[in-house]
């Protein structure tokens, strides 16, 4: 067995994980970046995953702080409006909408919508960039073992590894987490997600529209023009027993329906990408932080896929371990700057999870009462200005402000 040193030992080689390694070693320490999953080509990662991320503001500025962002801007779709469409009638036809703006805060758009197979590609060429930084993909990490000066990693090729600080950002079943000994507390929804790419007739306008009945959320998020065609990745949240059904038509059926249960807002949809399909549930760690670790994304929180909380909420994280540690070495691992971050970060993310959760529960109402009284809070939300605007901020999270 061998031992190598680093600065930090990041255990997940998904999208949070790898921009933590970006910027961290854009800062110059030296960062491992394991994952077991093994190594991805460009073809088979836009095969993989249909899903896509908008990335707010503050995300925005994180990415272009480590030297990824204009990778990314050229295949960006600008999100200047969110728009909220009650469908909740007999009919599956808008009866209220209301326009959220960007505009109202600023120049800026609210966020930027990518693809995920994307960002990862573009997140990996720039890690080869960065000399002081190793992504190991392939590589599971066996076992943590915190120390008062170092944690040591056990990979399961027998290496062991030591590091001052280690990142569990290894996702919902983090193997971080299990090694320190911390809790969770889950929520699990009966409803999937169903991600997929359409193609429509009238253009998007750089307009997010979120339509609600039942089931859940139906959301159409802005992607760059192909062909001259507008495209637009889509969310759709279902039961479990609808989005089977649904997940079992055939491509101009499910077109159908789809085009169907977006109020024909766009024209016709014509789904241009595989289906995938997600379940859905909610997962708060009981605490953020351990000796010498930190958790962070999926390894320390997870919610439903509404109002682009999701990598946004794991970027806030990233962006306070930076705020925190910085570029010096000797403050890695601190226990008092870890202490800040867990109190501060689970707070946060604690009253956030708690809106998602309570946004999710009332996108899926069935009862034409609750429905009605759905339609009711957006109209008295949106007409009164200042809370409008304290709503959208709090949507960009607090580098929003």
């Amino acid at each position: 067995m061998t031992r190598q040193d680093h600065d930090i030992i990041i255990a997940g080689g998904g999208l949070a994980g790898l921009t933590a390694a970006a910027a961290f070693g854009a800062r110059g320490l030296r960062v491992l970046c394991i994952d077991p999953a093994p190594p991805v080509t460009e073809g088979a990662a836009a095969g993989a995953d249909w899903r896509t991320t908008a990335i707010l503001q503050p995300g925005q500025r994180l990415l272009e702080a480590a030297g990824l962002w204009h990778r990314l801007a050229p295949e960006a779709a600008a999100l200047k409006v969110m728009r909220i469409v009650d469908a909740g009638g007999a009919e599956i036809a808008p009866r209220l909408a209301r326009d959220f703006d960007s505009a109202d805060l600023g120049d800026a758009p609210f966020g930027w919508n990518l693809p995920n197979w994307l960002i990862r590609r573009e997140l990996a060429a720039r890690l080869a960039e960065l000399p002081g930084v190793e992504f190991r993909p392939g590589t599971a990490l066996a076992d943590l073992v915190p120390r008062e000066a170092e944690v040591v990693a056990r990979l399961d090729d027998g290496r062991m590894v030591a590091a001052r600080m280690a990142i569990g950002a290894d996702g919902r079943n983090s193997r971080v987490r299990e090694a320190l000994g911390i809790g969770t507390r889950r929520i699990r929804y009966d409803q999937k997600a169903l991600a997929f790419a359409v193609r429509h007739e009238r253009p998007h306008d750089n307009v997010s529209t979120e339509i609600h009945r039942s089931g859940g959320p139906f959301t159409l998020v802005p992607l760059p023009d192909a062909d001259g065609r507008p495209r637009s990745a889509v969310v759709w949240m279902e039961r479990n027993a609808e989005a089977d059904r649904l997940a079992a038509l055939d491509p101009d059926a499910f077109g159908a329906e789809a085009t169907a249960r977006s109020c024909g807002l766009y024209g016709s949809l014509e789904l241009v990408t595989e289906r995938s399909t997600w379940p859905m549930m909610a997962m708060l760690a009981d605490r953020f932080a351990g000796q010498r670790t930190a958790l962070m994304a999926e390894a320390a929180h997870v919610v439903p896929p509404i109002g682009a909380q999701g990598l946004n909420m794991s970027l806030a994280d990233l962006s306070m371990l930076l705020e925190l540690f910085g570029d010096d070495p000797a403050r890695l691992g601190d226990a008092a700057l870890l202490g800040r971050y867990a109190r501060a970060r689970r707070s946060e993310v604690a009253a956030r999870a708690f809106g998602v959760d309570l946004l999710n529960r009332m996108s899926m109402m069935a009862p034409q009462p609750l429905r009605d009284l759905r339609k009711a809070g957006l109209g008295l939300i949106y007409g009164i200005s200042p809370v409008r605007r304290i709503m959208m901020r709090a949507g960009l999270g607090a580098g929003g402000r």
